[in-house]
């Protein structure tokens, strides 16, 4: 199953009797705080788990159908790692 925005905004309107509109605008909210405050620092929510950037280096890509290589350049990755307690959770 895949988890879409759309399916969580869902699920957060029945819980807590949300409009739709209201739901997907306080998990867009949600995610861009994630992304502004995580491009300073490390973000971590107890029991949940934490969000950080990470640079990747430069390295050679190819593509397999044509097998031609090329660079693909340094970037920044948003990265979450998931707490024991989630961990826990999710592998009983």
């Amino acid at each position: 199953m895949t988890v879409t925005k759309k399916n969580i905004s869902k699920k957060i309107s029945e819980k807590y009797g949300l409009s739709l509109k209201e739901s997907s605008s306080l998990l867009d909210n949600f995610f861009s705080i994630i992304k502004t405050q995580s491009s300073r620092s490390k973000i971590k929510i107890s029991n949940f788990g934490s969000f950080y950037y990470k640079e990747t280096v430069k390295r050679v890509g190819r593509n397999p159908k044509t097998k031609e290589s090329y660079i693909i350049m340094p970037r920044k990755k948003l990265n979450f790692k998931a707490s024991n307690v989630s961990r826990k959770f999710l592998n009983p």
